[in-house]
C-alpha cells in the first residue's frame, strides 16, 4: 500500500489557536491562588486512552478529551457502563503510547486516510478480545518479533503521528484551568527488550512541546530516549521522564550495566540522574517497593505484590526489580562514582487502559482497568490479563501527590522535578517530611510546623547536609473519607563497608502504642466482611513526631523515606463478591492496609 507523504493536519488556524491558548494559560497561571507553604495536589501521571493502540484493541474508544472530563468528575461511558470517580482530581497527565500513535488517527478519525482500510475496519469492529488480540499479533507483534515493520498496512506515516499528537496537545490545552485543574503534556515511551519493562512516561513543563514524540520504534534503549530529551532541552523545552513498574523489569531497571552491556559509569549516572527525578512506586500491575521473599523482616511487605507476574514472559522476581533495592544501589553508586543514578522521588499511577484517570477507590473498581480483559466481576474472578498476570492480582492503582505552591503546570512540574512528592496506594492521605535540626516537639498549628520545617530543614526529595544526627519532622493526615491512621515508619537504607543495608523504624503510632523499645503494639481493627465497612473508632486521624536516627554515622551514605499505614479496608475483590456474587479463590486477599510513601531524603558523603 502506498503511503501518502502528507496528511491534512489540523490547519494553521488551529495551530495558532493552540499557541494562543498556551500563551493565555501562562498569563493565567500568574493569577492563580498561591500558598508559599504549599498544598498537596492529587493526580494521575499514567493513563491511556483509545489513542494507545493496545487500549484500542482492548475496546477503549475514549479520547484524551474524555479522560480529562472523567478526571474532573464527569460521568463517562466506560466499557459499556456509565462510570465516574468519587472526587475530581487536581491534575492529570494523559500518557498515551508514542508507539503506534499514528495508527490511532486512521482508527479513530472517520474519513481520515486509512479509516476504511479493511484491516483498520477489522481492528475497529473486532467483536471480542480474542479476535482483537489475534489481529494485533498478526499485524504488529509478529512483524516486530521478526525484525520487520511493526506498523500495520493502514498506517499513514509520520504525518499521522504528528496529527494524533497535535490532537492530544489540543485536548490538554483545552482542559487546563490554572488554579483549578491542571493538565500536563505527556506521553509514554514503551520499550520492553526481551519482555523487560523499560517504559518511561515523558513530561513537559508547558505547551512548548515537540512536533511528535520519540518512540521506541526510533530507539528502544533508554540512553537513546535521554539523548532525544537532551536535544529537546537544547531547543528550550523542559522535560523529564519517569520509569514505571520496575517489578516487571527482569532486574534491568536498576542494573549494573546499560542495556548495551557497558558497566555504569559516571557519564551514564549523570545523564540518568538529570533526566529521571522520579519513579513509579505502584500501579495496577503491582507495588514495586518490596516483596516478602527478599525483605522477610518487613512485616508490611506483603502488599499488592502481584506475584502471578512471575508466570508470564519470564518475569521472575529478583531483588533488583524493587525500588528499595534501587535506592540502596544508588547510594552505593554515589559512594563509588560521586553520582547517584537512582536518586528517585516517588509517584504513583494507574496505567489504566480504560481512559479513566485515577479510578483508584477499591469499591469503585466496577469497570476494571483494561477494557474487555477485566470489565466485569465474572471475568475478573477467573481470567488472566494477557501476558501479564492473574486479574485477581491486579489492583485499582495508585495516586501521585505533589506539594506545590499552586495548582498550575509550572508549580506542579517544578515540585515533581524537585521530588517534593509522595505516592499513595489510592487513598488521599497526606504526608510531609523534613530533615534538619532544632524542630519543636509540638506546634500550635499546622502552618507553624511547616514554616519551621522549611526554615530549619529540607523537605522530602532533598539532601541533608548536617554534621549531627538528623531530626525528622514527620506529619501525616488521614483521607477524609477513609479510616484513621495506624502508624508512620521511617525506612533507612545505607551503604557501609561494601554492603547495602536497610531497616525499618516505627516512629509514630496511634493511641500511644509506640513502646520505649521502638516496637508497636498491634492494633485489632478488622473490617466487616459482610459489608466491607472499616473500623471507624480506632486509630488517629493525624500523626506527628520528631524522630532522630539513633544509629547515625556521618561517614555513611544513607537514604530515609517515610511510609504511612492506615487501618485495614476492604479490597476490591471483596466488593465484587458482595455486589456481584462471584467467588475468588481462598488465597486471594479480601482486605488490605493502604499506605503512602514519601519521597526520600538523602545523606551523601562526598
Amino acid at each position: 500500500m502506498k503511503r501518502p507523504n502528507f496528511l491534512p493536519l489540523i490547519g494553521i488556524g488551529a495551530l495558532l489557536a493552540t499557541t494562543a491558548t498556551g500563551a493565555l494559560a501562562q498569563a493565567t497561571e500568574a493569577n492563580a491562588p498561591t500558598n508559599p507553604l504549599k498544598e498537596a495536589y492529587f493526580g494521575e501521571q499514567h493513563v491511556h486512552t483509545g489513542v494507545s493502540m493496545d487500549a484500542f484493541i482492548g475496546g477503549n474508544r475514549l479520547t484524551p478529551d474524555d479522560a480529562y472530563r472523567f478526571a474532573k468528575g464527569e460521568e463517562i461511558m466506560v466499557n459499556g457502563s456509565l462510570h465516574k470517580i468519587k472526587r475530581p482530581l487536581d491534575f492529570v497527565a494523559v500518557t498515551d503510547h508514542s508507539e503506534f500513535m499514528g495508527e490511532a488517527y486512521s482508527l479513530m478519525t472517520e474519513g481520515a486516510p486509512g479509516y476504511d482500510d479493511e484491516i483498520a475496519v477489522a481492528f475497529r469492529t473486532a467483536p471480542d478480545l480474542e479476535t482483537a488480540l489475534g489481529l494485533y499479533g498478526k499485524y504488529v507483534l509478529t512483524p516486530l518479533a521478526g525484525g520487520g515493520d511493526p506498523h500495520p498496512p493502514f498506517f499513514q506515516g509520520e504525518e499521522a503521528i504528528k496529527t494524533t499528537w497535535q490532537k492530544n496537545v489540543e485536548a490538554t490545552e483545552k482542559h487546563y484551568q490554572p488554579g483549578t485543574f491542571t493538565t500536563i503534556h505527556a506521553y509514554e515511551w514503551t520499550s520492553a527488550p526481551g519482555g523487560s519493562n523499560q517504559h518511561r512516561n515523558v513530561f513537559f513543563r508547558d505547551a512548548n512541546v515537540p512536533d511528535m514524540p520519540f518512540s521506541s520504534n526510533e530507539g528502544g534503549d533508554p540512553e537513546q530516549l535521554w539523548a532525544w530529551m537532551q536535544t529537546q532541552r537544547d531547543d528550550g523545552k523542559k522535560v523529564f521522564a519517569i520509569p514505571h513498574n520496575s517489578n516487571e523489569s527482569k532486574g534491568l531497571l536498576f542494573a549494573e550495566a546499560s542495556l548495551t552491556g557497558v558497566p555504569i559509569g559516571k557519564d551514564y549516572a549523570e545523564i540518568r540522574a538529570s533526566m529521571e527525578p522520579l519513579i513509579e512506586m505502584m500501579q495496577v500491575k503491582g507495588n514495586s517497593e518490596v516483596v516478602p521473599n527478599f525483605w522477610p523482616d518487613d512485616e508490611f511487605a506483603d502488599f499488592e505484590n502481584a506475584v502471578s507476574i512471575q508466570r508470564f514472559s519470564g518475569r521472575g522476581f529478583v531483588k533488583e526489580n524493587f525500588v528499595r533495592y534501587g535506592l540502596g544501589r544508588g547510594i552505593k553508586y554515589n559512594a563509588d562514582l560521586g553520582v547517584n543514578p537512582f536518586k528517585y522521588g516517588f509517584v504513583g499511577g494507574t496505567d489504566s487502559h480504560n481512559g479513566t484517570p485515577s479510578n483508584v477507590e477499591e469499591d469503585n473498581f466496577m469497570v476494571g482497568s483494561h477494557g474487555y480483559a477485566d470489565q466485569t466481576a465474572e471475568i475478573r474472578s477467573t481470567s488472566v490479563l494477557e501476558g501479564e498476570m492473574q486479574i485477581s492480582d491486579v489492583n485499582p492503582g495508585a495516586l501521585t501527590a505533589v506539594w506545590a505552591e499552586s495548582n498550575t503546570r509550572g508549580a506542579i512540574w517544578d515540585s515533581m522535578m524537585a521530588k517534593e512528592t509522595f505516592a499513595t496506594s489510592g487513598p488521599r492521605m497526606k504526608v510531609r517530611v523534613f530533615a534538619g535540626q532544632g524542630f519543636a516537639d509540638s506546634y500550635d498549628s499546622y502552618d507553624a510546623m511547616v514554616t519551621d520545617g522549611y526554615a530549619k530543614g529540607v523537605p522530602m526529595g532533598g539532601d541533608y547536609t548536617g554534621t549531627e544526627a538528623p531530626q525528622f519532622l514527620v506529619w501525616a493526615m488521614k483521607d477524609p473519607i477513609g479510616p484513621n491512621l495506624d502508624r508512620i515508619q521511617i525506612i533507612k537504607g545505607w551503604y557501609e563497608k561494601g554492603e547495602m543495608k536497610d531497616t525499618i523504624y516505627d516512629v509514630a503510632a496511634s493511641g500511644d502504642r509506640l513502646q520505649a523499645d521502638g516496637s508497636v503494639t498491634p492494633i485489632d481493627a478488622p473490617i466487616d466482611m459482610a459489608t466491607g465497612n472499616f473500623n471507624a473508632e480506632k486509630g488517629d486521624p493525624e500523626l506527628m513526631t520528631v524522630w532522630t536516627d539513633p544509629d547515625w554515622n556521618p561517614d555513611v551514605e544513607a537514604f530515609y523515606y517515610a511510609r504511612v499505614l492506615q487501618l485495614p479496608t476492604a479490597r476490591w475483590t471483596l466488593y465484587d463478591e458482595l455486589r456481584e456474587g462471584v467467588s475468588y479463590p481462598e488465597d486471594v486477599k479480601r482486605e488490605l492496609v493502604e499506605r503512602a510513601w514519601a519521597s526520600p531524603i538523602w545523606h551523601e558523603v562526598n
